[in-house]
């Protein structure tokens, strides 16, 4: 792991060395002098200055450490923050108004989230940025912005949400022309990896180098993987996060792609997120577990004093049920999002809850009371995590605050039956623009931004002629 520390110049006391504890920290410092100390060092020499554009893509800016601590003013263009996943941008119109002077926002980095960038031969660091308006105020269109809001209005009502997310996603060969279907990876015996592998010991030792790579990597950046399984796909992997803050947690999925990204192409290898990579392979989850816990005790909000559950926990999970539809486009973001929804798949398209119960959309797991949460099974792996948290947790609040009952929960297998969610793009995006209760929890420039960008890639989308056309239209019709 290629993480260089200068020459240390530390407090000495009775002729021992004395390393201030936030030099030795792996992520994260608490102010601007502690920020100079940590980087002085490491020898850092250059920073990457970063934030998660509406896809999830890392956005910024590089420059030599020196500069990162003199007070400079960052800025990017609002323009980055308005275009689709292949570099477009949306017309007006539905309350989206593209800045005419398309004017700076300033980039206020969160030094609790500096880290070294370990796969770089330099000496690099890395921090994620807030967008702000030069005013000061924030941007409310932005997605860490967005998660930050959905958390405050928890925090409003004495609330603190707790979230883990999964993460599922493929390894594959190099696939330099997009024209030819993804294939599955070779390993180290040689041979290319088939499916049916779930919690295949072996199907994870086929890429022992490549995840200790991941795992480097991750300690580095003072990430912390729980554990790392081999799903059902070919070449498919998962990575559980531990519990935590949802604003935490959505920097570490963030930082994570990037990170798996960068091990698997040091090993001649692409990881993907897209949720249906392989047809007739499962496709790629990012399920969310979810709890929420009162601010003052501590206490986990689902459960009362007897372990019963309580009004809340059935409010949140009917807040979901009501809900989540409306605010699919957030959790599956791409036309190829819905190739992972359909029916008898593993993906569940159902808004029904269940204990223990993989087919539903809403599950909640065995466990002690105070452990009780609800994991939402939807998201896919492509969807940006800070807005997949951010609609999750705004479903379950809405359902609390309008105290919207959940249905009797479900113990049979119901992924057969009939699909009750958006079944493309367009139909999840016209029920996200007529949700007046998610509208008001997400902020109306979030939304008007994110339904146009929706609707320009959806048109993009159009433009392609595929194979499937090609196969069956060109000398039948």
């Amino acid at each position: 792991m290629p993480v260089q520390k200068k020459e240390a110049r530390p407090a000495s006391r009775n002729g021992r060395t004395r390393i201030p504890a936030f030099v030795q920290s792996q992520r994260g410092v608490k102010n601007w002098k502690e920020a100079s100390g940590w980087l002085d060092w490491r020898g850092i020499e250059d920073i990457e200055c970063i934030t998660p554009d509406q896809a999830g893509v890392a956005r910024g800016k590089m420059m030599p450490s020196k500069k990162f601590t003199s007070n400079t003013s960052l800025a990017l263009p609002s323009a980055v923050f308005m275009t689709t996943i292949s570099g477009d941008y949306p017309e007006d119109g539905n309350g989206f108004t593209y800045p005419e002077d398309d004017g700076d926002l300033k980039l206020l980095p969160d030094l609790s989230t500096l880290s070294v960038v370990p796969w770089e031969s330099d000496p690099t660091a890395q921090v994620i940025c807030d967008l702000v308006h030069q005013d000061g105020r924030s941007v409310e269109f932005t997605p860490r912005n967005v998660l930050k809001r959905v958390v405050a209005a928890y925090a409003d009502r004495g609330l603190r949400p707790v979230v883990a997310p999964e993460i599922e996603f493929y390894l594959v060969r190099k696939n330099p022309d997009p024209d030819y279907p993804l294939e599955p990876p070779v390993g180290r015996s040689g041979r290319a990896i088939g499916g049916g592998q779930g919690y295949s010991i072996a199907g994870v030792n086929e890429f022992d180098e490549l995840i200790d790579d991941i795992y480097h990597f991750s300690e580095g950046q003072g990430l912390e993987i729980d554990t790392l399984i081999h799903e059902e796909g070919a070449g498919q992997l998962e990575i559980n996060l531990r519990h935590g803050d949802p604003v935490e947690l959505a920097d570490q999925v963030f930082m994570f792609k990037r990170t798996i990204r960068e091990a698997a192409l040091k090993h001649e290898t692409y990881a993907t997120f897209m949720a249906k990579p392989i047809q007739r392979q499962p496709g790629s989850a990012m399920h969310i577990h979810q709890s929420i816990v009162d601010r003052k005790t501590g206490k986990n909000i689902f459960a009362a004093d007897d372990g019963s559950e309580t009004e809340a926990f059935g409010y949140f999970i009917g807040g979901m049920q009501r809900h989540i539809p409306n605010a699919l486009v957030m959790l599956a973001p791409y036309v190829n999002s819905y190739r992972r929804l359909t029916q008898a798949a593993s993906a569940p398209v159902n808004t029904k809850w269940g204990y223990d119960n993989r087919t539903t959309a809403f599950r909640v797991p065995r466990s002690d009371p105070q452990a009780r949460r609800v994991e939402n099974r939807i998201p896919s792996s492509d969807a940006n995590p800070y807005l997949a948290l951010a609609a999750s947790l705004a479903c379950g609040l809405i359902g609390m605050i309008n105290k919207v009952p959940c249905d009797a929960p479900v113990g049979t297998s119901v992924n057969e039956d009939e699909i009750e969610l958006p079944r493309g793009l367009l139909e999840a995006v016209d029920l996200f623009e007529s949700d007046d209760a998610l509208r008001d929890m997400l902020g109306e420039p979030f939304v008007s931004t994110y339904a146009a960008i929706k609707k320009a890639e959806f048109e993009t989308f159009m433009e392609v002629i595929s194979p499937w056309e090609r196969e069956y239209l060109l000398l039948n019709v």
